[in-house]
């Protein structure tokens, strides 16, 4: 079922799907807003798409990772969106943002089918964390192809806002 891993804290951690890589068709999606809306890709169409993906916006990496992407989409142009995903739901998601200010980068939810976990490649495939999604960072351009792509190999830590950002900005 699972061939690929992270690791939490150093203990590995299956992920089911196929890893994505820069220059592959980003894969479709169907996720849910806080207004329970589907939120797809193509709601994207001609923009450049950040997806901030964390298992919980209600644990301190993810919810830090989620403030610091509102901060930079603050400065990013219109024709720039940015998305937090996770498996949390709508509502917990919309509780977060609203506590937290977070205004400038929009949550969705995976948590019907994890239909965007196994098609990106992010869905934890077993044990305790089942269905929840590691934390990864994707940017898809214009055109609805990946050019930027980073699996976070220890779901503890934070990813490369740097590379993600100059992905977004190239």
């Amino acid at each position: 079922m699972a061939n690929r891993t992270v690791t939490l804290q150093g203990n590995p951690i299956a992920l089911e799907g196929s890893a994505l890589n820069v220059g592959d068709k980003a894969p479709d999606f169907t996720l849910q807003s806080g207004s329970l809306q589907d939120v797809t890709l193509a709601n994207f169409a001609g923009k450049t798409l950040l997806l901030s993906v964390v298992p919980s916006v209600d644990t301190g990496v993810c919810a830090l990772q989620t403030k610091k992407f509102n901060e930079k989409a603050a400065q990013l142009p219109d024709s720039v969106a940015a998305l937090t995903v996770s498996t949390d739901l709508p509502f917990a998601q919309g509780r977060f943002c609203g506590a937290e200010g977070i205004d400038k980068i929009q949550s969705a939810s995976d948590h019907r089918d994890v239909n965007f976990g196994k098609a990106y490649g992010v869905l934890i495939a077993e044990g305790a964390l089942a269905r929840i999604l590691t934390r990864a960072i994707f940017v898809v351009n214009p055109e609805g192809v990946l050019t930027h792509v980073e699996y976070v190999p220890e779901v503890a830590q934070e990813p490369d806002y740097e590379a993600a950002l100059n992905a977004v900005n190239a």
